[in-house]
């Protein structure tokens, strides 16, 4: 194939793909959101396995990831989240396993999320494909309602804990992508369910399901600079508990294949900045920082998000670019 044949492929492969995300965009945006509950993350664009599991197997070796994230700092009882995930591709190439491990605590609550990926590629031409993931694992939660500081301690209302070992739960998701262009859409946990104290004094939901949308691309700005925007859209339609539809936009750019520098925008929440440092192509380093832009921008310090990522390359055919997602 020559240069001009390889581009024109190329731009067909991303064309398709951007035509796909305009028609899932529309299907979202038509429908009412309601409740927001999962941790979110300013660098979703390279943890995307949290939320979808056909995202498994796309770095083609086996790779880690651990990230840490400090929500509105200088707050007692903010968001802490921290998530490690992991993916392998098989024998078989076509299939791939991952896992991810989530400590997520909100003041006096907690949530412990393990569950395990599986996806399928199913190639759709000589540079796009699609993969179809599953998820299946459990939660364990807690959440000690004696601990809070209320104006009667005798409050019946606040007695006991509400802990919850093994909460099990599934989900689905598909991932269309190509080296420069990608959709996914994905429903990590379908199963609704309520945690409940063992008097029946206090309910809080527990598990509500979301549906994900993400995508993004990758184009030249110049020799040695690239360009990527990507969005998340991110809604729920069976809670009580109505709020808008939350959409994620960021930009980011990359700078001679080392270091990605970009900032974001999520709607009714915050903004932010982005940067990170690639190392010979297998060990990532990133930082973002968030600011409120509700009224929560008065009493916290922002937000930091700190990752990390290595991956084990078996292959010998030597890697002439870095993964762009």
């Amino acid at each position: 194939m020559n240069v001009k044949s390889e581009k024109t492929t190329t731009m067909k492969a991303k064309l398709n793909i951007i035509k796909g995300l305009g028609i899932l965009a529309i299907v979202v945006a038509a429908l009412t959101s309601n409740a927001q509950q999962d941790p979110m993350y300013t660098q979703y664009m390279f943890n995307t396995q949290t939320i979808n599991p056909a995202y498994a197997g796309t770095w083609e070796s086996l790779g880690f990831m651990a990230l840490g994230r400090h929500q509105w700092t200088g707050w007692d009882g903010a968001p802490r989240t921290y998530t490690f995930t992991m993916q392998a591709p098989l024998k078989n190439e076509r299939v791939a396993l991952g896992l991810n491990v989530i400590n997520d605590k909100l003041g006096y609550e907690k949530r412990f999320y393990v569950f395990a990926d599986y996806s399928y590629l199913v190639p759709i031409s000589e540079k796009t494909n699609l993969r179809f993931g599953l998820k299946g694992g459990f939660t364990n939660y807690s959440h000690d309602l004696s601990a809070h500081n209320i104006l009667d301690p005798g409050d019946p209302a606040f007695s006991g804990e509400i802990t919850h070992s093994f909460k099990p739960n599934f989900g689905v998701g598909a991932f269309l992508y190509s080296k420069r262009a990608y959709v996914g859409l994905s429903i990590p946990k379908i199963v609704n369910s309520t945690f409940d104290t063992n008097t029946e004094n206090f309910t809080v939901e527990g598990e509500i399901r979301h549906y994900f949308l993400i995508a993004g691309a990758v184009f030249d700005l110049g020799e040695n600079v690239k360009f990527k925007p990507t969005a998340l859209a991110k809604a729920s339609f069976t809670s009580e508990y109505g709020t808008p539809l939350q959409l994620d936009f960021t930009g980011n750019f990359l700078i001679k294949e080392k270091l990605w520098l970009g900032a974001m925008y999520r709607t009714g929440d915050s903004f932010g900045f982005i940067a990170q440092f690639l190392f010979a192509e297998k060990l990532r380093v990133g930082y973002a920082i968030d600011f409120s832009t509700s009224n929560l921008r008065n009493y916290n310090n922002g937000t930091h998000e700190v990752m990390i990522s290595y991956e084990l390359r078996f292959r010998k055919e030597e890697v002439v670019s870095p993964r762009y997602f």
